[in-house]
């Protein structure tokens, strides 16, 4: 029962992520911080690399979740196979995220891999949402009805 709001929780944490960086790429501060994974003023960030280290920092904390959801989805007792077919693609794709963004960075925003990092960003999207709404709609399981 819990499962569900985990995988919820991923899905709005990972929908702020997308808008940060939507924010970041728009605003042209999507090399704000040169280096990965720390900015060049360390862990904590200086005013100048705030709004790159908060789309990092939420970008670890999605990872972490997603990558729950997907380990939880074959722990939880009597869950779907699609719940965890959709949660184990969205842990793959997160990692494949976490990656992609380390070499947008270090290739200084090539345009050929920031395409590539956002289409799969959708691709994780379209799996964390489609992990919530199993967890929600086959959570109940089948109605039973009978006639009166």
């Amino acid at each position: 029962m819990h499962y569900k709001y985990l995988a919820l929780a991923s899905l709005v944490i990972l929908y702020s992520l997308m808008f940060i960086g939507g924010y970041l790429q728009a605003s042209g501060q999507g090399l704000a911080c040169p280096q990965w994974p720390l900015c060049p003023s360390g862990i904590l960030p200086t005013a100048e690399y705030l709004t790159e280290w908060i789309h990092r920092f939420v970008a670890a904390t999605a990872g972490v979740v997603i990558i729950a959801t997907g380990i939880g989805a074959w722990l939880t007792k009597g869950s779907h196979t699609k719940i965890r077919i959709t949660g184990t693609l969205a842990g793959i794709l997160v990692a494949t995220q976490i990656g992609l963004g380390a070499i947008v960075i270090n290739t200084k925003l090539h345009a050929v891999i920031v395409a590539i990092h956002n289409g799969v960003g959708i691709l994780l999207f379209a799996m964390t949402l489609l992990t919530v709404l199993f967890a929600f709609r086959l959570s109940h399981g089948p109605k039973i009805e009978t006639s009166a």
